[in-house]
């Protein structure tokens, strides 16, 4: 959640300064880190969709079962 965070206050940052730049890059660069934080999310998902099929529940206590 915090790395979320971080990715959006970062995002928020290069769209507020790119306006007073004329190519756009800001722009460009806050796409892409919307792209990586789309695939951290997918990550996150799976790590807990096997979280559930595993151990049938979710609790993170139990999120030793993931090592190996």
């Amino acid at each position: 959640m915090g790395v979320e965070l971080i990715f959006n206050a970062a995002n928020i940052n290069l769209i507020a300064f790119s306006k007073s730049d004329p190519t756009k890059q800001g722009w460009f660069f806050s796409l892409f880190l919307f792209v990586i934080v789309a695939c951290e999310s997918v990550v996150a998902l799976v790590i807990f969709y096997l979280l559930n099929k595993q151990s049938g529940n979710s609790e993170l206590d139990k999120a030793d079962s993931l090592k190996g």
